[in-house]
């Protein structure tokens, strides 16, 4: 039986690379074009990156592109596996119009603005303000631990557009201009010494009602969208986590295979040889839920790849460092920087990096707590905590 679906693939990538070369086109001219041919998001409407097709074939569209020496997704660009399903989701026409091509092609970078100073897990108890006047609004808050605002152009910003309805129903999702009048992003300094994460304060910022995501007080189900695609990127099962033996785990063989034979023990090798079966189940589990992922919308199974990851992440990278021994404690620039991409990992940048960047696994995109919260409560079917604020009206809820 024939496979149309995967014909039409092929056929568009055949005129793709027919009229373009990767190799010599700019990064941001070439995936244009690939936008433009629906082969950005293949699961995406006709007309706005995709072509309506089933999701496992963005793999082939990737190792086509590949082979033909197209450049891989720039790291700077991590937030569009967020940003972008949300959009094309919840978003007017005129919303999928304005963001998700430049969002594709790198001209448009983005970043998230979730958490507050006084609603980190309780994120459904943010307090930064949104007023209509006309056809803006006028937006007063403070937003923190946002990874590379200080290089994005436009912020994924949930704020609270009606204080007197129970906390999950009145929120609305806007695209930030980052740099309106009145945004200011502050670094802060990381245990690795580099500031990949900011705080970001908005004061009498304007931001037009075009520029709304959703509609009015529905920036919670927008929002769930995002967080759920954050977990799935997060924990490696979007698709572009690293392949059989790499990543974390890969370094971590890396400095097995280059230690001496009298610290080669039984009790050493049972050790990583654990961490290596664990890493390998993760990865398998990953690649099972990411295909709702590339559908747009995905489910909680995207917490179990987020709560897994960071543990062993952790795990790798603390024994990595006891098999390194003295060696582990030196060879790392802790001065201060401002990163331009997200290496969740923090494989790319040494053993000494990795070892405290890991630390910040079980805090991004959700904490362990909370992923385990989800877990029991919409995979396994658990009762759900107590919420005595849940049906009381947002300004009503005590606050410290």
């Amino acid at each position: 039986m024939s496979d149309s679906q995967l014909e039409t693939v092929e056929q568009a990538l055949d005129a793709l690379l027919a009229e373009h070369d990767p190799k010599s086109e700019d990064y941001a001219e070439f995936r244009g074009h690939q936008f433009d041919a629906g082969l950005a998001w293949v699961t995406f409407p006709v007309g706005h990156g995709g072509l309506g097709l089933r999701p496992q074939l963005q793999t082939v569209i990737n190792q086509r592109l590949s082979q033909a020496g197209a450049a891989p997704t720039d790291a700077s660009m991590f937030f569009i596996a967020l940003a972008g399903p949300t959009i094309v989701t919840h978003g007017s026409e005129e919303v999928k119009n304005r963001f998700l091509r430049p969002m594709f092609t790198g001209e448009e970078r983005w970043c998230q603005l979730f958490s507050e100073p006084g609603a980190g897990s309780d994120f459904a108890g943010l307090g930064t303000k949104a007023i209509k006047d006309g056809d803006e609004w006028i937006v007063n808050g403070q937003k923190v631990w946002n990874t590379l605002a200080h290089i994005a152009d436009f912020g994924m910003l949930v704020t609270r557009t009606d204080p007197n309805v129970p906390k999950h129903r009145g929120m609305t999702y806007f695209a930030l201009d980052m740099k309106a009048p009145g945004v200011e992003v502050r670094p802060l300094r990381q245990i690795t010494g580099e500031a990949e994460f900011n705080e970001v304060y908005m004061t009498d910022v304007r931001v037009p009602d075009a520029h709304r995501v959703g509609a009015e007080g529905e920036g919670w189900r927008a929002a769930l969208t995002t967080l759920m695609n954050e977990r799935t990127a997060i924990g490696g099962g979007g698709g572009g986590g690293p392949k059989r033996g790499g990543g974390a785990i890969g370094a971590l063989v890396h400095i097995w295979e280059k230690l001496p034979e009298w610290q080669r023990t039984a009790q050493n090798r049972e050790a990583v040889m654990k961490l290596w079966i664990r890493a390998e189940t993760l990865r398998l589990t990953n690649i099972r839920a990411s295909q709702a992922a590339k559908s747009g919308n995905p489910g909680p199974e995207g917490s179990v790849g987020k709560s897994m990851m960071a543990t062993l992440n952790q795990q790798i990278f603390s024994l990595a460092v006891d098999l390194m021994g003295m060696e582990g404690q030196i060879d790392y620039d802790y001065t201060f920087r401002r990163p331009a991409e997200v290496d969740l990992q923090g494989s790319n940048a040494g053993v000494g990096y990795a070892f405290l960047r890991a630390r910040a696994n079980s805090i991004e995109g959700g904490t362990t707590e909370v992923m385990k919260n989800i877990l029991g409560e919409q995979v396994l079917g658990l009762p759900g905590e107590p919420r005595v604020d849940k049906e009381l009206p947002w300004i009503d809820v005590p606050r410290g």
